[in-house]
């Protein structure tokens, strides 16, 4: 490590830990100061302020993670930075700290392999996201406003300033090509950072929403690595367009009439080396093992739904009409079904389904473990997602009329719905000692702190509905 500090001329060393909302926080520390006993002993710091450790007990060390180290292009002072797992302090020992999101996915994928149902988990998110030129918001009690500001958009077709005519219609967006495209080679900025920080990108381009919505694709990879990844990924992303004089979003729904933006998370299981999801005689080609994950998951989708899609706004990204799932169910190819399995995935290797609700709001570790600890109680209780009344849906869930929309199970509506799904439903996220039942309650407080500072406040919409009643 200091033969790459010296080659590097690194001055500082930078430490990035995650706090129970899926933010990084960091400190820094002069790089003649990483030594044996740093990595050995960790650094100190308090873990009441990360949101998952109660004031009187909330002494941790930060302990890096060698392999994770690359060099932070967005810090002007050339600086290495790291990642790393958080323990508690006992003595005579210190001991991994069960609610620090990084060990949550760890023990999951423990807790897997201790069932011997699969010794590794392949995940594949896809990242989608806005770009704008600029956002302005307000949340002081006289003025609840949010404006946004982006030269792509159709309402910018008006502007005066630089205006060269190629604005795009909402829904409008996919696959855009130059000059309509006008972030093409921020995108592939974007792209050359993450691959710089270690993550295989698949491909980029712009997405349905005509006022900015961009995808980075990336490669399927371990679940642990792929959830160290959405971080970077996401931290690259809004650098990126900070650096390009822009703003990047992961908010699920940040304009009310156009696509909101999803996290699909692909997956599948190996055992030996040997693929466990694929048969070549099963529906899909996915064996009866793939078909009681996709039940644990159905069967677990609405309180799932709290740790995946964790703000109030995703939940206005869930609704019909932009291609974002609402009805719980599965089906091949059918992107208006919870879980879609992918018609080009068709070698045993690749063969796998998607997770269609999830969004980049979520904490990357809990919801990647989450979404494992779900599928592996389909698996342990054979739950038959057919037999429940699932699927396959082989047909579009937003044509059906109300009375057959009214047989079918959906999604949450709100937060407040999934917080209470929560509640009643996660045993399966306790099972081994995954989730710590104090971790659960601690996201249900902060889910619900959340929902009621949201519904407390004024909507401009009721201005418009209400004023002059």
């Amino acid at each position: 490590m200091q033969k790459l500090i010296k080659e590097n001329n690194i001055q500082m060393v930078d430490f990035k830990l995650t706090d129970i909302d899926g933010r990084w926080r960091h400190l820094s520390i002069p790089a003649e100061r990483l030594t044996e006993s740093t990595m050995e002993h960790g650094i100190g710091f308090d873990g009441s302020n990360y949101g998952y450790a109660p004031v009187e007990n909330s002494d941790m060390v930060f302990i890096p993670v060698l392999d994770s180290a690359v060099i932070d292009r967005y810090a002007k002072v050339p600086t290495l930075s790291m990642i790393g797992d958080v323990k508690v302090i006992q003595v005579p020992d210190n001991k991994p700290f069960d609610q620090y999101p990084r060990n949550v996915a760890i023990r999951a994928l423990d807790y897997m392999k201790e069932q011997g149902i699969a010794d590794s988990m392949v995940i594949g998110p896809e990242y989608e996201f806005y770009i704008f030129d600029q956002v302005t918001y307000s949340t002081d009690y006289y003025n609840l406003s949010a404006r946004i500001n982006t030269s792509q958009a159709a309402f910018a077709s008006g502007r005066e300033d630089n205006n060269h005519g190629y604005q795009v219609l909402p829904g409008a967006g996919y696959h855009n090509s130059l000059p309509t495209d006008i972030r093409n080679d921020l995108r592939s900025s974007m792209c050359l950072a993450m691959k710089d920080w270690g993550i295989d990108v698949k491909y980029h381009h712009t997405e349905v929403g005509g006022s900015g919505q961009m995808e980075i694709e990336v490669e399927l990879g371990d679940m642990l690595k792929l959830a160290d990844d959405t971080m970077a990924a996401k931290y690259v992303i809004k650098n990126e367009a900070v650096r390009e004089g822009v703003t990047a979003t992961f908010m699920p729904k940040p304009l009310a009439g156009e696509a909101g933006s999803g996290m699909h998370v692909h997956m599948l299981l190996f055992k030996d080396g040997k693929p466990v999801f694929y048969d070549a005689d099963g529906y899909a080609q996915l064996s009866k093992e793939a078909h009681w994950f996709m039940g644990g998951l159905l069967t677990h989708a609405r309180s799932l739904c709290a740790i995946t899609n964790p703000s109030t706004n995703s939940y206005k990204r869930l609704v019909p009409g932009f291609e974002a799932p609402v009805t719980i169910g599965y089906a091949m190819s059918n992107r208006s079904a919870v879980i879609r399995i992918p018609a080009y995935a068709k070698t045993p290797d690749t063969k796998r389904f998607e997770l269609r609700n999830p969004d980049a709001t979520c904490n990357p570790y809990y919801a990647y473990a989450a979404i494992l600890m779900a599928g592996l109680d389909g698996i342990k209780k054979q739950i038959d997602p057919h037999a429940e009344g699932w699927g396959p849906f082989d047909f579009n869930l937003y044509s059906l009329s109300e009375e057959e929309k009214a047989k079918l199970t959906g999604l949450p509506a709100t937060l407040e719905e999934a917080i209470a799904e929560l509640e009643k439903d996660h045993d399966y996220l306790t099972a081994g000692g995954v989730f710590p039942e104090r971790l659960i309650s601690q996201l249900l407080e902060r889910n619900k702190k959340a929902a009621s500072t949201v519904s407390k406040l004024p909507h401009p919409a009721e201005f418009a509905l209400y004023y002059d009643m």
